[in-house]
């Protein structure tokens, strides 16, 4: 049995190795799962975000890597029990120079201007915030909203606290903030998706996850990428949000 996913780079979750192989949390996560429930062979599709819904949705592969789980999108796909809890940050320049701990900070600051990723939360997060349109920049994905922030086109980059904390560990020209995003619990819980019409490796893959997250062997994988408890914990045992 094949499975295909898709992925896109987004360090530590996913991202392609120097080896050209993807590699990262959720790809190993992925790959114990899925071959603990029997699935022979793995296929990785790389994308960009804006792709991750409508390709599994036209069943161009099989099943995503873990992203946020929101309303809007439950209604497109089926998500899979939780696997982590994550809240937001910014990556911005060594020593926050403009002193950016916040969206309503960066609001505040009509020249201050914000990267982000079209489709992911913190878009809305940012908005909700009152962060205007022309502060915001859009990026295809996390290596070239980085590269903008290095080149000083943007003063901060919007994402996973626990992916800029990874980016700015390998970077010592840039720092990391975690930041209050005020989303509803939902929000903050990231799951594999799947096409509606794909019922039956849903859920297999939830089976394989009930029995393997929170075990010795989850955490310590995990813990390799900057996972720590408070990531872990607040899922274990959770149900599907959708």
């Amino acid at each position: 049995m094949t499975v295909r996913i898709a992925y896109i780079e987004e360090p530590p979750f996913y991202w392609t190795g120097d080896d050209g192989r993807p590699t990262g949390a959720d790809i190993e996560l992925a790959e114990v799962v899925l071959r603990g429930i029997g699935v022979t062979s793995i296929a990785y599709h790389r994308t960009s975000f804006a792709e991750f819904l409508p390709g599994v949705r036209e069943e161009r592969w099989d099943m995503n890597v873990p992203i946020f789980v929101t309303a809007e999108r439950a209604q497109q796909v089926s998500f899979s029990a939780p696997v982590w809890t994550i809240g937001d940050g910014f990556l911005v320049r060594a020593d926050n120079p403009k002193v950016l701990t916040s969206y309503e900070a960066v609001a505040a600051r009509g020249d201050v201007r914000l990267g982000l990723i079209p489709a992911q939360v913190q878009v809305d997060a940012a908005k909700a915030a009152g962060v205007s349109d022309d502060q915001i920049m859009l990026f295809n994905d996390q290596p070239e909203a980085v590269a903008a922030l290095m080149a000083g086109r943007i003063d901060a980059f919007a994402a996973t606290a626990l992916g800029n904390r990874a980016t700015a560990a390998t970077n010592p020209a840039l720092d990391a903030v975690d930041v209050d995003a005020g989303k509803p619990g939902a929000e903050l819980i990231g799951a594999f998706s799947f096409s509606t019409s794909n019922p039956d490796l849903r859920e297999a893959v939830n089976a394989g996850l009930r029995g393997y997250l929170g075990t010795p062997d989850h955490r310590a994988r995990m813990a390799k990428y900057g996972f720590t408890r408070t990531e872990i914990d607040g899922v274990v045992g959770r149900a599907p949000d959708a």
